[in-house]
C-alpha cells in the first residue's frame, strides 16, 4: 500500500541542512551548501498579476468549527510582513511523530532546517475588493498542515482566486489545534492543552486568543500494525469533505456580509470581502489524501463545479464513487507515486461519462507538488524523494498552469489560462496524457 502523505515516512527531513547567509550580497537570502554547490532554498514569488495576502481564519473555536489559511489578491502596501512557513513549533513535533522519529531530537532539527522560511505574501495585507473572485478550497495530504502547499496556493491567488487551505481536524494532519472554554466538558482529552498567554512568535503565528479559551492540540492518529486502516481512512475522508464544505459555508457567510468572529488575532477586516466571492465559480483541490477528498467533495457537494486532484491517493474511496456522476475531475499525477491499480481506479471514473482528464508529469515524485520539494537541498531531495529528476520549480509550474487551464474551462473564467490548454492533452515537455 502507498504511503500517501505530504511527506513520505521514508523522507528524513530530520537529517537537517547546513545554512548560512549569503556573504556576497547585502540580502538575507538563505542558501544551502551541498558538496561544494550552493542552492537557493525558498518559495518562489507568484507569477500572476495580483499581489497576494494571507491570514488565518478560525470561526467557531471548537473542533467542529472551521480552520483555514486564506490566500487572496491584495492591495499594494508599504510595510509587508511575511508569515513563517511553519507557523508554530508544535508542527515540528507533529512532523516528527508522523515520520516516527523522536520528538526530543527530530523536532528541534526540523525547526532548525525549516523554521526560518517565510512565505512571500503579505500577512493581513489589505484585501483587493475590486472584483468578484472565484474560489478554491484546498485539502492537504496525510501528515501535512495548512501551509505545506503555499507555493501552489499563492500562485492561484496571484492569478485571481481566493484560496482557503483547510487544516483538517480528522487526525490526519501532523498536528492542529482548536480552543475550548473551561465550561466545555471534554472528559477525554484529545490532545495537549497549552497556555495561550504567550505573545505570537511572529506574523502567521497565532498564539493569543480571548482569555476564557484554552488551546487544545490534536495530534496525528497513528495506526497500529495489525489494524485495518481502510475504515479509519474512509471515515476521515468523509470528515475532510465536511470540513471543505464547512469552509465554503463560512466564505459564503462572509460574502453575504455576515459578521464573522475570527478566534485568531489579526488586523484584516473580513467585512471588506462582502460581495467579492463568485459562489457560482467554486473548485476543490487537494494533494494525495486531499486529492481523494476533492473527488468525494464534487460527488457530495454540488457547489463544487470541478476538482483538481494532485497525485491523488485512491485507497480511501469506496467502490460506489466509480458509478457516481461527478463534476469534471483533473488528475495531475507524479511519475513515481501511482500504481497500476490506482491509475485503473482513476480510469474507472470514465465509465459514467464523467469528464475526466489524467496527466503525468515526467520526472516528478509525490513531494513535487508540495513546498518540501523547494525547501530541501538537491542531495537530501534526491536521497529522500522530495525531488525527482525534474527541476522543482518547473514541475510546480506545469502543475499550476495545467490546473489553471482546467479551472478556466470548467468555471467559465474570462482569463487567458487557455494558453496552457495543450497541457490538458499531454502536449508539452515533461507531460504525458493517460488514456
Amino acid at each position: 500500500r502507498q504511503s500517501p502523505g505530504c511527506c513520505d515516512r521514508q523522507s528524513a527531513f530530520c537529517g537537517g541542512t547546513e545554512t548560512r547567509q549569503a556573504a556576497d550580497s547585502g540580502s538575507d537570502t538563505v542558501v544551502q551548501r551541498s558538496m561544494g554547490g550552493v542552492q537557493s532554498l525558498e518559495l518562489p514569488p507568484a507569477k500572476g498579476p495580483h499581489k497576494v495576502g494571507c491570514t488565518d481564519i478560525m470561526a467557531d473555536h471548537t473542533k467542529q468549527g472551521s480552520f483555514f489559511r486564506l490566500y487572496y489578491p491584495c492591495e499594494a502596501s508599504g510595510q509587508v510582513k511575511h508569515p513563517l512557513w511553519i507557523p508554530r513549533y508544535e508542527y515540528c513535533g507533529g512532523l516528527a511523530d508522523y515520520l516516527e522519529r523522536s520528538k526530543r531530537w527530530c523536532a528541534p532539527v526540523l525547526h532548525l532546517a525549516f523554521g526560518y522560511h517565510e512565505i512571500p505574501v503579505g500577512w493581513d495585507a489589505p484585501f483587493r475588493a475590486a472584483e468578484k473572485y472565484p474560489l478554491i478550497i484546498f485539502s492537504h495530504g496525510l501528515g501535512a498542515f495548512r501551509t505545506v502547499y503555499s507555493a501552489v496556493c499563492i500562485e492561484m491567488a496571484s492569478q485571481g482566486f481566493v484560496v482557503a487551505a483547510v487544516e483538517h481536524r480528522d487526525e490526519s494532519a501532523c498536528a492542529t489545534f482548536f480552543f475550548k472554554s473551561p465550561a466545555e466538558d471534554l472528559r477525554q482529552p484529545i490532545g495537549t492543552t497549552t497556555s495561550i498567554e504567550h505573545p505570537p512568535e511572529g506574523p502567521g503565528s497565532p498564539q493569543a486568543s480571548p482569555p476564557i479559551l484554552e488551546e487544545e492540540w490534536l495530534p496525528y492518529r497513528k495506526i497500529d500494525v495489525a489494524e485495518d486502516d481502510f475504515p479509519l481512512r474512509n471515515q476521515q475522508l468523509h470528515l475532510r469533505v465536511e470540513e471543505c464544505s464547512r469552509a465554503l459555508d463560512l466564505l459564503a457567510e462572509i460574502n453575504n456580509g455576515m459578521l464573522i468572529k475570527n478566534v485568531l488575532p489579526g488586523d484584516l477586516d473580513l467585512s471588506v470581502m462582502k460581495g467579492c466571492f463568485d459562489l457560482q465559480k467554486v473548485a476543490v483541490m487537494g494533494h494525495s489524501f486531499g486529492g481523494s477528498t476533492a473527488i468525494l467533495a464534487v460527488a457530495k457537494d454540488q457547489r463544487f463545479r470541478c476538482a483538481v486532484a494532485l497525485d491523488s491517493w485512491m485507497f480511501p474511496l469506496t467502490d460506489d464513487i466509480y458509478s457516481s456522476v461527478l463534476r469534471p475531475v483533473f488528475f495531475v499525477n507524479s511519475q513515481k507515486f501511482q500504481t497500476d491499480d490506482s491509475i485503473n481506479k482513476m480510469k474507472r471514473l470514465y465509465s459514467t461519462d464523467n469528464e475526466i482528464k489524467i496527466i503525468t508529469i515526467v520526472g516528478s515524485v509525490h513531494q513535487s507538488q508540495t513546498d518540501f520539494t523547494l525547501l530541501t537541498g538537491q542531495l537530501l531531495g534526491m536521497a529522500f524523494e522530495t525531488k525527482g529528476s525534474i527541476d522543482p520549480v518547473e514541475g510546480l509550474d506545469i502543475t499550476n498552469k495545467a490546473s489553471l487551464a482546467f479551472l478556466q474551462r470548467h468555471l467559465g473564467l474570462q482569463k487567458d489560462f487557455d494558453q496552457w490548454d495543450a497541457l490538458l492533452e499531454g502536449d508539452g515537455h515533461h507531460v504525458i496524457l493517460v488514456k
